[in-house]
């Protein structure tokens, strides 16, 4: 059955009436594992949530946010109390997707006790459906003892920006026999801890389609293969709001340009007293 917004404006713009409007749930998402691929998108503002959630399965809240948002050169600077603000904005702006917040560096890897307190906390003040950390084989008890514990947990494998000054830099992996040794063993280390998720980014594509094949939780992919249970993009780099974006970036606008250009309109008309007309002014009465 398709499913429609209606946008309440006469009250406040920060919350859309669902109509009508039933969240998905994990399980449900896991159901899809080989069959409706599943879409994924990040969002950081309940805004952007509002516009992606009639379309998306799940919004991710990314710690990609450091780098979109606060113009950060990683995500390692990202903090547990950006994650949960941005994480509670996307929930209040979304009512169907399953909203799933990332783990920041530095929050989950000293033990799955830390792990737990962390995650708990972003549960309690966001009210998302589950959390995402990175990480292979070493992860793996730490993604049992948070699913045992009723949080769902997304896996991340592959390119983990996390671990970028150990990996030395963002490019492909998988092109080495051990690399790809590697890569294998984590995904099912993680889907075998209890992932209901597991991101692929940055691998050659018949890895990414083999452990597809070979994991028991649905797999999303972002540089890895259209043979993966779904995709998740950035949703700024879908947009265009970047003028450099990675190799598997498909922009599917322009907005930089749209931006700039509305900007620079406004700016002449201001200048030349084009703007504000009466038709944006207040006569007396």
């Amino acid at each position: 059955m398709s499913t429609t917004f209606t946008l309440d404006t006469s009250t406040s713009r920060a919350h859309p009436t669902p109509a009508p409007m039933k969240r998905l749930t994990v399980p449900a998402v896991m159901k899809r594992k080989g069959g409706e691929p599943i879409v994924m998108l990040t969002a950081y503002t309940a805004r952007m949530a509002q516009l992606l959630d009639p379309h998306c399965d799940v919004l991710l809240v990314g710690d990609s946010l450091g780098q979109v948002i606060y113009g950060l050169p990683t995500t390692l600077q990202v903090t547990l109390d950006m994650m949960c603000a941005h994480g509670a904005a996307v929930v209040r702006g979304s009512y169907h997707s399953v909203v799933i917040i990332d783990m920041p560096f530095g929050s989950y890897e000293r033990s799955p006790e830390q792990a737990f307190a962390s995650a708990s906390r972003i549960m309690a003040e966001t009210g998302a459906a589950g959390v995402k950390l990175e990480g292979g084989e070493a992860m793996a008890p730490t993604v049992a003892f948070l699913s045992q514990r009723g949080i769902p947990v997304v896996g991340h494998v592959g390119l983990t920006p996390q671990a970028v000054n150990a990996l030395g830099g963002y490019g492909a992996r998988g092109r080495s026999e051990a690399e790809e040794a590697k890569i294998l063993r984590d995904a099912k280390a993680i889907s075998d801890a209890g992932a209901f998720l597991l991101v692929i980014e940055g691998v050659v594509e018949p890895i990414a389609a083999r452990i597809t094949k070979e994991v028991a939780c649905p797999t999303i992919g972002i540089g890895a293969s259209a043979e993966c249970d779904g995709q998740v993009l950035v949703i700024d780099d879908m947009l265009g709001m970047f003028e450099r974006t990675a190799r598997f970036v498909k922009r599917y606008d322009d907005l930089a340009a749209r931006i700039s250009s509305a900007a620079e309109t406004y700016a002449a008309e201001v200048r030349s007293r084009a703007f504000p007309t009466a038709e944006q002014t207040y006569a007396p009465k």
